[in-house]
């Protein structure tokens, strides 16, 4: 499938003004950072604290932006004559999701900094928050597709929020209910793993299997995205 830069430039110019506009979407830009400020007051050896702010700094802004900037085109009727622009499913789908992506990564860069959090390696720690980046991203897109108005996309994350946020802390309780292990395979609980790595006495393993975790919800959700995606094109 081919992709114009052009197409995709041009609808990642129109989503900026129409976010830049938007001060309900844009304050959520400060949220990570407010969470970093606080957390680092009370101490970055507080457990589970650098798992929690990425975490929730993904389904806040992230998957809560991507999900509204679709839902808007669904509430004033764009998103339909959008599809049927030459602009193909990826220049679309980039399009739409290139502004997310680089807002997370500046305000994650940002927020890691003020939270002080310091990876034990920078190549694995950068990767696995690229992939987190696009798989929430392609959790705000199917949000966003099953929503109408800018309201229900703001209700349609709470199941995101509920899941990925609490399933590192309800993996906890494995040791006494076995069936909350599996919980142990999402991959906000893989995330958590991969930032808790101590500096010293860890192997490839211990950095290869939560990206590879991470790798395979990504991809998975993205092609659940771009499925619905392109079954709304037809279903209109």
């Amino acid at each position: 499938m081919s992709i114009s830069y052009k197409r995709v430039r041009a609808i990642f110019v129109k989503d900026y003004k129409e976010f830049s506009r938007n001060y309900a979407l844009s304050i959520m830009l400060i949220f990570p950072i407010i969470l970093a400020l606080l957390f680092r007051r009370a101490g970055t050896t507080l457990p589970g604290a650098s798992g929690f702010l990425f975490n929730s700094s993904f389904v806040l802004l992230t998957c809560f932006a991507q999900a509204c900037l679709i839902a808007e085109e669904k509430e004033r009727s764009t998103l339909r004559s959008l599809m049927m622009t030459p602009a193909t499913t990826m220049d679309v789908l980039l399009g739409k999701s290139s502004l997310v992506f680089v807002m997370s990564a500046v305000v994650i860069a940002i927020s890691s900094l003020l939270f002080g959090y310091e990876p034990v390696n920078v190549g694995a720690f950068v990767t696995g928050i690229v992939l987190s980046i696009i798989l929430y991203t392609a959790a705000g897109t199917i949000c966003g597709l099953f929503s109408k108005t800018l309201l229900e996309a703001s209700l349609s994350i709470l199941p995101v929020a509920f899941i990925f946020m609490g399933a590192p802390w309800g993996a906890v309780l494995a040791k006494d209910y076995p069936v909350f292990q599996v919980l142990d395979y999402m991959p906000s609980s893989q995330l958590v793993h991969l930032l808790s790595i101590s500096g010293t006495g860890y192997t490839t393993a211990d950095l290869t299997q939560p990206l590879l975790i991470i790798l395979a919800w990504t991809v998975g959700l993205t092609i659940v995205s771009v499925v619905l995606y392109q079954k709304r094109l037809k279903d209109e």
